[in-house]
């Protein structure tokens, strides 16, 4: 029985289209489509009702009958190949989607290690913001995030990766004073941060809707890169992780500033969905953690 077959039965199934399925594959419609006639003609039944036009292609009472059995054949095949230690045998494309964070740090590592113990596999990249790495993740566009996490689903593998203390830093040329400062001695500057739709925003701008007096003003963007930029350049206050801001703490052109208050360290994980069973994803996510705890052990 042919394990391509199968294993395109099982995505048309949890995708519910033979479009997105020929998309996770990266092959064609019609490709798809021969798939699951020959294995209809192989076993003799059909497995999926064909309705014409937009509405989700559904699954026979015999293609729902059948489906757990493929999806445990998928999986002891797997098994298998793990008791052989033939990952250098997973080819294809996995898409992973990585916070910026893990992009300036410890993603590079993380790729050629997935080379090495991969070496047939291709890898499309997307440094994004955690809600859309989510969103990739839940409508299975994107195969692995290393993001903000954890995403509570209970179809989604939450492997814990690492964590990032976060500073407030500024200019020199703000001529903050030198001791400790309350949240009330920032606000004056634009108070730099991470996207609005993100989790250290929102922790942030409560903590500053609740002080008194004028409201802080947010200079919010997805990219840390261009938030370090602003802070460097005097545009106002930033909170920034640790590990982005070393090298210009040590120049001098940033300032970290000691105040009564700082926003939780940014927890990571390594999160992809396991219905369909995605072995390669797995064992990805395994990879980057190993990475991670290399990383934070060279690290501390």
């Amino acid at each position: 029985m042919n394990y391509k077959r199968l294993e395109t039965f099982v995505w048309v199934a949890s995708l519910g289209s033979f479009r997105k399925a020929a998309e996770r594959m990266h092959t064609t419609q019609p490709a798809i489509s021969a798939r699951i006639s020959a294995l209809e003609s192989e076993l003799g039944v059909k497995l999926f009702e064909r309705e014409v036009g937009s509405a989700p292609i559904a699954l026979t009472a015999k293609g729902k009958d059948l489906l757990p059995y493929v999806e445990k054949i998928l999986y002891q095949s797997e098994q298998l190949r793990k008791r052989a230690e033939s990952t250098t045998a997973y080819s294809g494309v996995i898409r992973i989607g990585v916070s910026e964070t893990i992009a300036h740090t410890w993603l590079s590592t993380f790729l050629s290690r997935l080379h090495n113990e991969m070496p047939k596999l291709d890898v499309e990249l997307t440094v994004e913001i955690t809600t859309v790495l989510s969103a990739g993740i839940k409508d299975r566009s994107i195969d692995l995030g290393l993001l903000m996490g954890p995403i509570n689903d209970p179809s989604i593998v939450n492997l814990d990766l690492c964590t990032f203390s976060l500073s407030w830093v500024a200019s020199p040329m703000l001529n903050l004073p030198d001791r400790l400062l309350y949240l009330e001695e920032l606000a004056p500057w634009p108070i730099i941060s991470y996207a609005r739709n993100s989790k250290p925003y929102a922790e942030i701008s409560q903590k500053f809707r609740e002080l008194e007096g004028p409201p802080a003003h947010f200079f919010a963007s997805t990219s840390l890169a261009a938030c370090r930029s602003l802070a460097l350049d005097a545009v106002g206050v930033a909170t920034m992780p640790d590990v982005m801001i070393e090298d210009a703490l040590q120049a001098g052109t940033l300032k970290r500033i000691r105040a009564i208050w700082t926003p939780s360290e940014l927890k990571f994980t390594a999160s992809y969905s396991d219905e369909p069973f995605n072995p390669i994803a797995e064992v990805a996510a395994k990879i980057a953690v190993e990475t991670a705890n290399e990383y934070a052990q060279m690290n501390t």
